[in-house]
């Protein structure tokens, strides 16, 4: 039998010898790059496995509320489907904000719906838009109106400022004042002003400060902002509660039940939408 070639032999040695440096440095790349990643890869898993069983999902899941905090609410949509609203208010459930539209068109097809289960079920209620900087801000707030009847006993409108894409960070600014502006005089209430930590922190810290905030914040001990700056905290959006099919947001109040109570819209400034 004949031996190979000698080119092909000392090509096969290379190979072995540079096979076991080239896993090494794929194996620290990979490790760099978890640590610096650890939550975004840790958060994709997780998302990656709750899609694969959320075909195996009663609507009975349970996350344990947050220690530490005595008031716990959810934010929804039309993203969580049907809701069993009493099922959800035994589990401690106070407060919920419920999406009713988007940009300058968009109804959220299930807010009526949420909106009378809700109350019915006895958990305080509130409705949130979602910005779009490039889009007429007065046109979004009179689409918010027109959608929301606000009524004595709920919680004052939101405005969800995160969407990352605009020109202008000064015009996205004046926009957001331009809603708010218009849905306060509206309704006679002052809206909350909702956003992520980074994108509050780059676009909105210390422009907007007379407006109360509801700080979305994940995967951290306590928000990294004082307490003085912030009245509600989105913790998670991956909790489970029971009367909901899928993760939903969870959220904290700071401060006592008797304060949630206390921020509800008075008798007199109660104003419905025009029908």
């Amino acid at each position: 039998m004949r031996s190979a070639p000698r080119s092909r032999r000392a090509s096969r040695s290379v190979w072995r010898r540079l096979l076991p440096l080239a896993l090494l440095v794929f194996l620290l790349t990979g490790a760099v790059c978890y640590v610096r990643y650890q939550r975004q890869v840790n958060r994709y898993a997780r998302r990656a496995y709750a899609s694969f069983r959320s075909h195996y999902l009663t609507g009975r899941e349970k996350t344990p509320l947050l220690a530490g905090y005595s008031v716990h609410g959810i934010d929804v949509s039309a993203y969580q489907g049907r809701i069993d609203w009493p099922l959800v208010a035994g589990h401690r459930v106070r407060f919920a904000f419920i999406k009713a539209t988007e940009g300058v068109t968009l109804r959220d097809s299930r807010f009526q719906r949420n909106w009378r289960g809700a109350r019915a079920a006895g958990i305080y209620r509130g409705a949130y838009h979602y910005f779009h900087p490039n889009y007429d801000a007065t046109r979004q707030a009179n689409l918010f109106t027109r959608t929301v009847p606000l009524s004595a006993g709920d919680l004052p409108p939101v405005l969800d400022v995160e969407h990352a894409r605009f020109h202008d960070v000064a015009q996205m600014r004046r926009g957001v004042a331009t809603w708010l502006r218009l849905v306060e005089r509206h309704y006679g209430v002052r809206p909350i002003l909702y956003s992520n930590y980074s994108f509050y922190q780059r676009h909105l810290a210390g422009h907007f400060d007379k407006y109360p905030l509801w700080l979305a914040h994940y995967e951290v001990d306590r928000p990294r902002l004082p307490p003085t700056k912030w009245l509600i905290w989105q913790h998670s959006d991956e909790a489970y509660v029971p009367g909901i099919r899928g993760t939903v947001d969870f959220n904290v109040f700071q401060g006592s039940f008797q304060r949630l109570t206390a921020l509800r819209i008075p008798a007199r400034n109660a104003k419905s939408a025009p029908n």
